[in-house]
């Protein structure tokens, strides 16, 4: 045997040229590179090598999305509410409108507390006052110097409560100093101003059997169902509110299954100001849910970072002022969220854009009123101001 070549017929190239130690190194590295892969398929490693990558990255893009997906499999519905039939006519007296909803008239309407939690939101605020104003006896707010997540903000009704002075006369006011913990849960927060909220409507003199409204500013009872409720007796302790559920404006009509909003005939020591499912009662068609109905463009980024699920912000480019303008005139999501829903029909169904409506019938009266203040909330005005 001649050096440097090797004359065994030998059919395996791990067993014919990895043995030979006369081959030069480079032989030798490549060869054995090649006894390495010999047992893989070439095309199913480089499957794996482009492909978990890919898949690495769909999942951080949208993986979101795929949980809510595949919610109707990991999660059930809650138990359906028993709705309430809803009746209602300008013309029909009350004495009828209280018997067709199996009820009797009372011979002086109760007093009527309309709660809140504010924020920012001046102008839902302004409209949803307005609505409740002749039914309503106190209004009662509460605002924080601190966001649910924690964040410095003004007390931007302090600063414009001369814009309220329809209300004053009626209006139990208060302030409650952030805790601004860091890290902490949001809704720890909102549980704890809410409980403040609690004291302060018991500042506000509600006595038992008057009735409490507990709704967050954008989710506002039309007038008419107040009236009805303070009008007739043998009502339920707790109602919940089925109200339209609106977003960005009056043009998207998202659906109609907005109902954390609720009317209690107050008891002293059991009634409790929360804005979770308190009942199964629930009355159709009792007003109107605007959510994400601003103004200002940076009012929408401060609400994203500001409520209770900050955690949807995934991507800064979220907060793009740009992009935001986009989603609100196409009726997009601005998480980029699939729909909250327990079903795959009810998903399926609502991919997509909200579709436009442009029906301006049965909403807020003083929004028809002040269309030249209002008219961004109105069907077809989706182009938002930068300040």
């Amino acid at each position: 045997m001649e050096a440097g070549y090797c004359n065994r017929k030998k059919t395996d190239i791990c067993e014919g040229v990895c043995d030979n130690e006369y081959g030069s190194k480079s032989v030798l590295s490549m060869s054995r590179l090649k006894c390495a892969l010999r047992g893989f398929d070439l095309r199913a490693l480089l499957i794996l090598l482009i492909g978990v990558p890919i898949l690495i990255f769909v999942i951080y893009v949208h993986g979101q999305k795929v949980t809510y997906f595949l919610r109707p499999i990991w999660e059930k519905p809650p138990k359906p509410f028993t709705i309430r039939p809803h009746y209602y006519h300008e013309n029909v007296s009350m004495d009828n409108l209280c018997k067709l909803h199996g009820w009797k008239v009372r011979e002086t309407p109760r007093r009527v507390f309309d709660a809140v939690l504010f924020s920012n939101e001046l102008d839902i605020l302004d409209i949803r006052w307005h609505e409740l104003s002749p039914y309503v006896s106190e209004f009662v707010l509460l605002e924080s110097n601190s966001t649910f997540t924690g964040i410095k903000k003004d007390l931007h009704f302090k600063e414009n409560r001369q814009r309220f002075e329809f209300a004053e006369s009626r209006l139990t006011y208060g302030m409650i100093g952030g805790r601004f913990v860091k890290g902490e849960n949001p809704f720890v927060e909102e549980s704890y101003q809410r409980v403040a909220l609690d004291q302060l409507i018991k500042i506000a003199g509600i006595t038992d059997d008057d009735l409490l409204i507990m709704s967050d500013v954008d989710e506002i009872p039309s007038g008419h169902t107040i009236n009805l409720l303070r009008w007739c007796d043998d009502i339920p302790e707790i109602l919940h509110l089925q109200l339209r559920n609106y977003l960005y404006s009056f043009q998207f009509l998202l659906d109609d299954k907005s109902w954390r909003a609720s009317v209690h005939r107050y008891r002293a020591g059991k009634t409790r100001y929360a804005h979770f499912r308190q009942t199964d009662d629930l009355l159709a068609d009792s007003g109107w849910h605007c959510s994400f109905c601003f103004r200002y463009i940076n009012d929408f980024i401060f609400k994203m970072k500001a409520y209770s699920h900050v955690d949807r912000i995934r991507f800064k480019y979220f907060l793009n002022s740009k992009r935001i303008q986009h989603v609100i005139c196409e009726g997009s999501d601005l998480f980029d969220m699939l729909p909250e829903e327990y079903t795959f029909q009810e998903i399926i169904a609502k991919l997509g854009p909200i579709p436009s409506t442009f029906s301006a019938v049965h909403l807020p009266a003083y929004l028809l009123e002040q269309t030249d203040r209002y008219r961004y909330l109105l069907p077809g005005h989706c182009m938002r101001e930068s300040g």
